[in-house]
């Protein structure tokens, strides 16, 4: 019996592994219509190089490559979940206005080159390597180097 309930146990572990790492090529009209307007709205001179959907066990995200180094990331419904310009800054419209507000008032010669959001806090990147973490409320709660 012991044995049996193992093997189950492999068995199970082997399927979430194969699983986890699901990752489909799509093209841009197949995305969420929210991920498609924010492309259309922020990202309009940019011409994607891939855009994929990467599905796990009960939750599914997209990924958008640009050509010129840019990502953006999305939920299932099309929400951004994450911004990232590794070689220009992220669209002004997509920082939350307090936070614009705080980096301009404390790193006024710093660009914002990332954005993470999530149920929980805002991350943000700077181009002069700091990090910074605000609560849903946009109150500072972490800084790093």
């Amino acid at each position: 019996m012991k044995k049996l309930i193992l093997l189950l146990v492999c068995l199970f572990t082997i399927q979430s592994v194969v699983r986890a790492d699901d990752d489909k090529p799509v093209k841009i009209d197949q995305l969420p219509q929210a991920a498609q307007q924010f492309i259309k709205t922020h990202f309009a001179d940019s011409k994607v190089a891939m855009a994929k959907m990467e599905s796990d066990w009960f939750d599914k995200n997209y990924d958008v490559i640009f050509t010129n180094g840019n990502k953006v990331e999305f939920d299932k419904r099309g929400n951004w979940k994450e911004v990232n310009c590794k070689y220009s800054s992220v669209p002004v419209d997509v920082i939350p206005s307090a936070i614009q507000k705080y980096v301009a008032e404390n790193y006024p010669d710093a660009q914002v080159i990332k954005i993470e959001r999530d149920k929980k806090d805002y991350e943000i990147k700077l181009s002069n390597k700091w990090e910074l973490k605000f609560d849903l409320q946009f109150n500072l709660i972490d800084i790093d180097k």
